[in-house]
């Protein structure tokens, strides 16, 4: 089994998580979200197979979603604005070919291996 981490290298929850998954001995694709974003159609999908609301993804504490107004958005707003500004997407998503978690706890990204 291979596993997916959309990854910020400056988030602890991030580097833990990815600690979790290589003591797993899984391998490992790491995807720098801010610097390779994921379109939005493959936001939606992950958040689709994860079974949670892209409002659940989103770091809604960020100046920008503030700024956007994306606290009483609907789910196509919210994909529209991660995919226009990646910095909005929680992190970390952890994609396996049993289904994605967003790794918060890191201990949730089990779940799928």
């Amino acid at each position: 089994m291979k596993a997916t981490i959309f990854h910020n290298p400056r988030c602890s929850k991030s580097r833990e998580t990815l600690k979790l998954l290589e003591a797993a001995d899984v391998p490992v694709e790491v995807v720098e979200y801010l610097k390779t974003p994921p379109s939005r159609d493959r936001l939606a999908a992950l958040y689709e197979r994860a079974g949670m609301p892209p409002r659940d993804g989103l770091r809604a504490n960020e100046a920008i979603a503030k700024d956007l107004g994306l606290k009483s958005a609907d789910d196509d707003a919210i994909l529209d604005a991660m995919a226009e500004h990646p910095i909005l997407i929680e992190r970390p998503l952890v994609e396996t070919e049993k289904g994605v978690r967003l790794g918060r706890p890191p201990e949730k990204v089990r779940e799928i291996l």
